[in-house]
């Protein structure tokens, strides 16, 4: 698997809705792109003006909501990931 640098975090998006409420199917191009997903893995921290590392505030497993157009798109095993900054990270559930 893929280990981030710096103040970096792997994100695996969650899917966007494949239907409305109503039970419309959606295609691909009319989904909202989702803001979402889980945190596969961290990045060490980024380093203060005295070098000391400050550790990132989620971990793996955490569920995420990232600003949108945020990150980096990287493809592992077929499967699609993001890389995003911690500032991009703006909530945790």
């Amino acid at each position: 698997m893929m280990k981030p640098l710096g103040d970096k975090v792997l994100v695996k998006p969650s899917k966007g809705e494949e239907k409305t409420k109503s039970g419309i199917v959606l295609p691909d191009t009319a989904k909202d792109k989702p803001n979402e997903g889980e945190v596969v893995a961290v990045g060490p921290g980024r380093k203060n003006d005295e070098g000391k590392v400050i550790t990132i505030d989620v971990k793996a497993g955490d569920v995420v909501i990232y600003a949108s157009y945020s990150g980096t798109k990287v493809k592992v095993n077929e499967e699609e990931y993001l890389i995003i900054s911690e500032n991009d990270i703006l909530a945790k559930k």
